[in-house]
């Protein structure tokens, strides 16, 4: 099945309007045809999760419990769990099994993923190569502004 890849904070809360435009963008994609594979944890990647599960998605979940050893494993909407060694093994593993990425809004981890994701379509660019679409939500045009998402 083919993936869209969704980047967003791990800060959200159930009940909070940034879950439930997460969880509507997890259903869209899954209404769509694809799979979402996110970073698998909490916040707008559980929303996401979430909303692709109820919509019949699959869901995978790119963790990293190197670096999260405080986190007890993926959200319950997770069908399959590929744990990555490192930040940018989870970052490369992230963008190279989506064919598409959206960002919702997030905090510097996000930001880095973003850039990431930018990067390597400016490189595929260079070379003549395909790039991945890459989303990136209007949020981020007010997350200066408002000083990231709490």
């Amino acid at each position: 099945m083919r993936l869209v890849t969704v980047f967003g904070s791990s800060r959200v809360q159930p009940g909070t309007s940034a879950f439930a435009v997460a969880r509507a963008w997890g259903r869209a994609i899954a209404e769509a045809g694809f799979g979402v594979a996110t970073g698998g944890y909490n916040g707008a990647m559980e929303g996401v999760s979430q909303g692709a599960k109820e919509a019949g998605g699959l869901v995978v979940g790119i963790t990293a419990p190197v670096l999260f050893p405080h986190r007890n494993g993926p959200n319950l909407h997770v069908d399959l769990e590929l744990p990555s060694s490192s930040l940018l093994t989870r970052i490369e593993r992230l963008i190279d099994v989506g064919v598409a990425c959206l960002a919702l809004p997030g905090g510097v981890g996000t930001l880095a993923e973003i850039l990431a994701a930018w990067n390597l379509n400016h490189i595929a660019l260079m070379h003549g190569k395909p790039q991945k679409p890459l989303g990136v939500h209007v949020g981020w045009l007010t997350w200066q502004r408002i000083g990231g998402l709490a």
